[in-house]
């Protein structure tokens, strides 16, 4: 038994490696990207504002579609054996730039900010918005989340974890209806402290999981805070 479980430990350390290694090589890539796209900014930013004239003249919106408030989002929770929450229904996917109104708390998906929340195991001692933490979790982040209630001691371990894990970030949330919360796309679970083993499932299952819309897109060149 030792000797698997070894091999599940390396298998984890060399996914994570790997996952490390992509990501520095996508800022590589997002640098030179940054360099090229100084040189045409001027002439984008000419087009962009007669397009952006042309727009408004139209009454139109090209980041939102409806009522940009709402989530787009319809269904509810269906809790499995192991206590995982999965959302059966739509989860929307439309770029808004205004606050948006979830059913669920945290969010697990829906209309979202065009920004994403740096998710590069990310410690948060304050509030984030919503709007760019749920396109984290499009990109396959597990974002945890606690409330005051939650141990001092759990809060650490929990952020020790996330900083060793790419493609996860942690903060506090007060509008929730367990200290301690777990959620990626379509998923969430409670857990009673930072040595529940569903700490340990729910990363392994969901970083990067089968349920990511976005797989491997970037976690990092987002917002902070």
């Amino acid at each position: 038994m030792g000797s698997g479980k070894n091999s599940s430990t390396a298998a984890r350390k060399a996914r994570i490696d790997e996952m490390r290694r992509a990501e520095r090589a996508r800022e590589r890539r997002n640098r030179i990207l940054v360099i090229a796209a100084s040189v045409v900014v001027v002439a984008g930013l000419v087009v962009g504002g007669v397009v952006l004239v042309n727009s408004q003249s139209d009454g139109k919106d090209s980041t939102a579609s409806g009522d940009a408030k709402g989530s787009g989002d319809s269904g509810h929770f269906t809790t499995g054996k192991d206590g995982v929450r999965t959302w059966s229904g739509k989860l929307s996917r439309t770029h808004v730039t205004t606050k948006v109104s979830y059913p669920m708390h945290p969010p697990v998906g829906g209309n979202h900010n065009p920004i994403w929340l740096n998710c590069n195991g990310d410690v948060y001692t304050a509030p984030v918005p919503e709007e760019n933490a749920v396109h984290s979790l499009e990109h396959g982040a597990v974002w945890v989340t606690y409330t005051a209630k939650a141990p001092k001691a759990d809060v650490d371990a929990l952020a020790a974890k996330v900083k060793s894990t790419p493609y996860s970030l942690i903060s506090p949330y007060e509008n929730q209806d367990a200290p301690l919360l777990l959620s990626a796309w379509g998923h969430q679970v409670a857990v009673k402290s930072a040595k529940d083993p569903e700490v340990d499932k729910f990363f392994e299952t969901y970083v990067q999981g089968a349920q990511t819309p976005e797989p491997g897109a970037s976690c990092t060149g987002g917002v902070t805070k």
